[in-house]
């Protein structure tokens, strides 16, 4: 979006973070930076119990009100995004069904 426009935006609708079972936010504070998108996390949390991760090397509102802050160090994030795809594909925690016929993946 950045390079397309000048500014960088979501490609999806924050509406639906309401029906997530677990939010995983990194390198933002979503509660200070855009707190009528995080009003959907919060009703997530309520609605489906769902868990809330922050991935931030700094402690803020969004760290504050999240289940789990993971303080990574700053330029270890690919680390950190790398070894989440090597669980995902090695414990098959990913679906299946959708992944190879839609991604590069098959």
């Amino acid at each position: 979006m950045g390079t397309s426009f000048g500014r960088g935006g979501a490609t999806t609708a924050q509406q639906d973070l309401a029906n997530a079972d677990a939010i995983l936010i990194m390198g933002s504070s979503m509660a200070e930076n855009h707190p009528v998108g995080f009003q959907w996390v919060i009703e997530a949390r309520e609605k489906n119990g769902a868990t809330i991760i922050h991935v931030d090397p700094r402690f803020n509102r969004t760290s504050a009100m999240s289940d789990y802050w993971l303080p990574l160090r700053a330029g270890s994030d690919i680390v950190f995004l790398g070894a989440l795809i090597n669980y995902t594909i090695s414990n098959d925690r990913y679906f299946r069904d959708y992944v190879v016929p839609y991604t590069n993946a098959a």
